[in-house]
């Protein structure tokens, strides 16, 4: 663990901590530090299957349950809801 002092907006401390369900400062930093850290995984991890050609046509038999999925708007939902 590194130690440091740093000045924090108190505002945008709170914001986190109700947002995260928190109860420290420090449980607060560190949850609002790792959220970031992933949420840049789960970037870097779309951003690589885009450059992957996926083929989706004839698969909606290859889904269970007796039905198969549209997936035919799976790439420009996840684009969607990235920009969001």
């Amino acid at each position: 663990m590194t130690r440091i002092t740093v000045d924090v907006n108190d505002e945008w401390l709170e914001a986190a901590r109700e947002a995260l369900g928190t109860e420290t400062k420090v449980a607060t930093i560190n949850a609002a530090l790792h959220a970031f850290a992933v949420r840049r995984q789960a970037v870097d991890i779309v951003a690589a299957f885009d450059e992957v050609e996926m083929d989706f046509e004839h698969t909606e038999g290859g889904f269970g349950y007796g039905g198969g999925r549209d997936l035919s708007r799976l790439a420009e939902d996840a684009r969607a809801a990235d920009a969001a």
